[in-house]
């Protein structure tokens, strides 16, 4: 079984939304079995008291227009033993990739990528916290995801 974990600041939009973008897109593949998809959270600015925060509401609705659910899923935090567990770590932009390398101290077996580039365009995917604009962040995250996805299968 192949190990995905999607990175992103605070696990509330952008990972979360790739997590269950890639498990709905393998399930229709008909190989959703061989993964293990999760998410998480460069920072801890959206777990309070040890528990995090639920996904973000744009973006919950972002994912319920494509017929995909995320509930249940609540923010955790990147954590250095999710190196040896997890077969590839999946940032959505720069500054995911330098605060994941700081958790996680290095990436000495190159398991750690950005999702656009899994593509042609390559880049970061924005993050739609700033923008507001969730429909293009999913454009990016299901163009990734399916890149990824054509990659491992």
């Amino acid at each position: 079984m192949t190990k995905i974990m999607f990175i992103c600041h605070g696990n509330i939009c952008r990972s979360p939304m790739a997590e269950f973008v890639f498990v709905h897109l393998a399930r229709e593949r008909g190989v959703g079995e061989r993964f293990s998809v999760a998410s998480c959270a460069t920072s801890t600015e959206e777990i309070i008291g040890g528990i995090g925060n639920p996904v973000y509401p744009p973006a919950k609705r972002e994912l319920a227009r494509h017929g995909i659910s995320c509930d249940g899923k609540r923010a955790v935090q990147l954590r250095k033993s999710d190196y040896e567990a997890f077969d590839y770590l999946i940032c959505m932009d720069d500054n995911n990739v330098r605060n994941a390398l700081r958790i996680l101290c290095s990436d000495p077996d190159g398991k750690l990528s950005k999702l656009m580039d899994h593509t042609a365009r390559h880049g970061n995917v924005a993050d739609p916290w700033y923008s507001g604009d969730f429909e293009t962040c999913y454009r990016d995250i299901e163009e990734g995801c399916r890149a990824l996805l054509e990659k491992l299968v």
